[in-house]
This record gives structure tokens, sequence and C-alpha cells, in this order.
């Protein structure tokens, strides 16, 4: 267990207190150097709420340039700073402009009441960027495609259902936020599905008089040797247990809480990115370790996308769900991938 903490430690070498933007993946930009791959973080708004976004430039960025470009959208609870900075920063390196954002009522994003964690929200979140890249002069906005990670998967999928700006789609470790909530993780739980929606309406209720509840699977406060101790009580290589390692030690960031509403369920629940499959006709990439305990959801939303006019479903060999966020071989295999994908979907 010592072995795997000091692994994910050293890959995030780069902390949120080292890095001027906040990155904490390995590799990151510490600093923009003329030449090499620049970031900028940028604001605009969606829906009249602001959004707060870094934007990768290629290197030797040249602002008369055309470029193909590719939204990130990422984990639930996670934040733009995490992994979904990290596949930003390769699509960049790879040539693309690419935006990740912070969901609005998450991150550095308005809206109150903090962490809510609406389906339609994160959705329309993946079209707002597409939305600001068609404001830049040096993109081609007949070659926007997107990538989502975990939920940020599940929310890619609906967007690109409904928004065909979105030329290829791409998702990694995809999370169908509104089946797990409804049915438990690996749909383990449906009998607790009207117990979790009664107690989604108290909390709506609570919500009303100024009360907000929040849950989620990094406990408030928690130490280090707290956090290990509730690793061990959850089988190795599992998606929760990954995920305490990773968003709660060895990638932690202060907007990544792990959390969300209460009350969110009543919208969370009513949603499933499977419902809609057969909308997706773009060219699509799913992406999942071939060891995760969360496959079997992309293996659904894969079987259900019948009028995709490409597809593949690509399994990364040994990986499990959170470890595709930052083993360095699994991530070099992804990037491969991704490079191959774009390269002929947004030529």
């Amino acid at each position: 267990m010592v072995g795997i903490l000091m692994a994910g430690v050293m890959a995030c070498a780069t902390g949120e207190n080292a890095n001027k933007f906040g990155l904490v993946y390995q590799g990151a930009v510490k600093e923009n150097v003329k030449g090499k791959v620049n970031i900028k973080p940028v604001k605009y708004e969606v829906n009249g709420i602001q959004v707060a976004a870094n934007l990768y430039l290629p290197a030797n960025f040249d602002e008369k340039k055309k470029y193909a470009a590719v939204t990130v959208a990422h984990p639930n609870g996670g934040s733009k700073e995490q992994v979904a900075g990290l596949y930003a920063q390769k699509l960049a390196e790879l040539g693309y402009v690419t935006v990740a954002a912070d969901a609005r009522y998450q991150g550095e994003s308005g809206g109150t009441p903090r962490l809510r964690d609406y389906p339609e929200n994160r959705i329309e979140d993946v079209s707002g960027m597409v939305d600001y890249l068609t404001t830049l002069p040096y993109v081609d906005t007949n070659r926007i495609g997107s990538l989502g990670i975990c939920g940020g998967g599940g929310y890619t999928l609906a967007a690109a259902q409904q928004d065909k700006r979105i030329k290829a789609v791409a998702t990694l470790s995809m999370f169908n936020s509104g089946r797990v909530r409804r049915n438990g993780y690996q749909d383990k739980d449906v009998a607790g599905m009207q117990g979790r929606l009664e107690r989604a309406a108290i909390a709506h209720n609570k919500e009303l008089k100024g009360e907000i509840q929040y849950e989620g699977f990094l406990p408030p406060g928690a130490t280090d040797d707290e956090l290990r101790a509730q690793m061990e009580k959850l089988p190795v290589n599992t998606l929760y247990r990954d995920g305490i390692e990773y968003y709660g030690l060895t990638h932690k960031h202060k907007n990544a809480t792990g959390s969300y509403t209460t009350e969110s369920f009543m919208k969370l629940m009513a949603f499933d990115v499977e419902d809609r499959m057969d909308m997706l006709t773009q060219p699509l990439l799913m992406l999942a370790g071939s060891e995760a305990d969360s496959k079997y959801m992309t293996d659904d939303a894969f079987k259900k996308a019948v009028n995709a006019k490409k597809k593949e479903l690509y399994l990364v060999k040994g990986a499990s769900h959170i470890r595709t966020y930052w083993v360095p071989e699994y991530v070099k295999d992804i990037t491969a991938k991704l490079k191959q994908f774009f390269g002929e979907n947004l030529k």
C-alpha cells in the first residue's frame, strides 16, 4: 500500500502550491515559455454564470493560423487542474487548442449553491466550452472535438447527442452519473432508489430555507491517516478506493471536494446518458481500463451508440478507472489513441 501511495505522490510532484496555475498533475506547465505549450486562464459566461477555464495553446502558436480544438470535461467532484488539465495539455502538445473548464457551481466557476450537480448544467457546460472556442479567431469551428472524463464523459456524450458542432467525441473511464445515483454503483442498490429520492426531497426543502446538505466520497476535514484507513476498508484497484487516493492524497486540490448537494439527486436520478445514445452520430471513441470496475457503463453506452458514423471501444490494458488519470504508461497509451482518433476525425 505504501508503494502505491508513494508512486502517486511522485506522479504529483508538481503540487497546487508549487504551480502558479494550481495544476496538480505530472509534467504540468509551470510557466509560459515562448515556443512551448502555453496556458491562459480565461473567463466567460454560460447562461449568465461565470465560468473559469484554462485555455491551452500549442507550441509555436500562431494566432493567424486556424487550429482544430478540443473541449475537456472534468470528472464528478474534480476540477480543471487535475486529470482534465493533464489531457488538455497532452492534446495541446499534439497541436490542438484545448479548453478545460470548471463546471458551473464548482471549482472557480460561479453559481450557488456551491457544488450543485445537475446534469443539464454539466451538459450545457460542454456546449459552453464549444461556444467559447467559436469566439476565438484562430479556432476552426468545423474542427471541434470533445473529450469527457468519468462523469464528464457521460455529460459529453449527452452534449454531443444534441450539439452537432462537436465533430468527434471521446470519453475516458465514462461514468453514467444518473444510473449510479439511481441504482447504486454496479447496479447493486436498486432497492435504495426511493429512499435516496426521499432524502433528496427533504434536502430540497431544507435548501429552500438556506440549509445546504452535502454528500460524497471524501469526508470533509479528514486527515491523511483517516483517508488511508478508509481506503483499507475497500478492495484494491476499485473506483472509490483509488478515488480517495487520487482526490484526497496524491492529486489533492482545494476545488476538488468529491462532494455534491444531496438535493442534486432529484435531477441526477432522472438522467441516464444511455437513453439517447442513438442520437449520437459523430465518430466515437470510448476508452476504459481493462480492469476498471466501472467498465460496464462504457460497455453499455457503447452498445447503444448504433448511429455513430464510426466507433471504437479501446481498453487500456491493466488499468483501473482512476489509474487512467495519472499512471504514466496508461497516460502515454491513452494519448497515443487520442492522437489517432482526433487526427483522423478533425482533419
